[in-house]
This record gives C-alpha cells, sequence and structure tokens, in this order.
C-alpha cells in the first residue's frame, strides 16, 4: 500500500475533478444557447467521475466521495484513520473544485443555480429526499463492490462506476440534485452560502452506501472476492 500522503492527495485531486466539471456543468447549462438538461448533465458527471476513479483508483483506490470510503469502512476495506483522511481530502476537493467554478463564471450567473449545488425540491419532505438519496447511492456503491472490490471483476472500475451517475442524475436530478456524494453537496454549498438541508446529502448517501457493502460482501459475493 502507498505512503497516506498520496493517496489523500489522489482523492483530493479526483474529487476536485468530479466536482469542478459537475457543477460546471449544472451552471454552463443555465447560459442561453447551452440548454442540455439532465440528461447532459448526468452524461458530464458520469465521464468525470470515470477520469476520476482512472486516475486515482491504481494511488488511492479511487473513492472520490466519503459514502463509498465510509462504505469500505464498514466491511473493512479501509483502516478508521486511513478513512478519516480520504473523507477530508474529498470534502476539500469539492471544495476547491467548486471554488473554480465560482472563480470562472460570473457571480450573478453562478448563483442563478447556487454554483451547482444539489436542492431539495420543494415537494420533497426532508426525509422522502434522504430515502431516495440513500437508494440511488445504493446502486453506486454496488458498482463499486462489484467492478471495483470484486477480485474476479473485469476491471472497468471507472467506467462501470461512473455510468450509475447517469440514472442516478436522471432519476433524481430533479428532486434532491442526485448527489449520491457528500461532497458533491458539500463543496458547491459552502461557495454558494447556502447549508439548507445538507443531511440529505450525508445520512442518504452514506446509509445507501454502508446497505450496499454490506449486502455484496456478506450475501452477494462470494468470500474470496472480497478477502
Amino acid at each position: 500500500m502507498r505512503p497516506l500522503l498520496p493517496r489523500v492527495l489522489a482523492e483530493m485531486f479526483g474529487t476536485f475533478v468530479l466536482i469542478f466539471f459537475g457543477c460546471g456543468a449544472v451552471v454552463m447549462n443555465s447560459f442561453p444557447g447551452a440548454d442540455y438538461g439532465v440528461f447532459g448533465i448526468a452524461v458530464v458527471h458520469a465521464i468525470a467521475l470515470a477520469i476520476a476513479i482512472s486516475a486515482t483508483a491504481a494511488i488511492s483506490g479511487g473513492h472520490c466521495n466519503p459514502a463509498v470510503t465510509i462504505g469500505l469502512l464498514s466491511i473493512k476495506k479501509i483502516a478508521p484513520a486511513d478513512a478519516f483522511a480520504y473523507v477530508m481530502a474529498q470534502l476539500a476537493g469539492g471544495l476547491l473544485g467548486a471554488l473554480l467554478v465560482k472563480t470562472i463564471v460570473a457571480p450573478n450567473v453562478g448563483r442563478v443555480v447556487n454554483f451547482g449545488a444539489p436542492a431539495l425540491h420543494n415537494t420533497m419532505s426532508f426525509g422522502t429526499g434522504i430515502a431516495l438519496e440513500a437508494i440511488l447511492t445504493f446502486f453506486l456503491m454496488s458498482a463499486v463492490m462489484a467492478t471495483a472490490v470484486s477480485k474476479s471483476a473485469p476491471k472497468i472500475a471507472g467506467f462501470g462506476i461512473g455510468l450509475t451517475l447517469i440514472p442516478g442524475i436522471v432519476v433524481g436530478g430533479a428532486l434532491t440534485g442526485g448527489a449520491l456524494n457528500p461532497a458533491r453537496a458539500f463543496g458547491p454549498a459552502i461557495i454558494a452560502g447556502n447549508m439548507q438541508a445538507q443531511a440529505v446529502w450525508w445520512i442518504g448517501p452514506i446509509v445507501g452506501a454502508v446497505v450496499a457493502a454490506l449486502l455484496w460482501k456478506h450475501v452477494l459475493m462470494a468470500k474470496e472476492d472480497v478477502a
């Protein structure tokens, strides 16, 4: 295993890539003539995550998501101290990614969409928002377990995991923002100065990731695949 510092820096970089391109896509979608909609935003997120994971997998494991890190912690695939360092790095990377978006675009443009921060729709209750984020992240974490953790899986982790963001954002985008990642919500919310309902994007994704990790480890995967 590599020393902690390069792994932490890799997690910061990978999350930075995801948040910069993800938030950038949301902000640019508000420009005239750039109306590529939720599907286009979802595709950008998917490609960005695939790039981020592919770039960092050999260094840090390519988590790029506090929920994924905590899910892997729940099945003892990462040490608690390392998991804490990963999460801090991911949050820092997300904050830097959102900050760069803010630096590039005019403030009045970025604030129209809160610099890409996810938002809970007014028809969604707090509990329903948590449940939806948990369900969507369950599928994301399932892809992590099946393509990155499983020793017998084909080595398509970045591609396979990234693809889960397309249906996740298409289904959840209008309702919860389809974050599936606490860092995706935290960084832009800090930049936008709007921390409303942040627990939705922490509790939901973490619960979904932990449930998926435990289910795959103890029920769906052979023991030798997760040893």
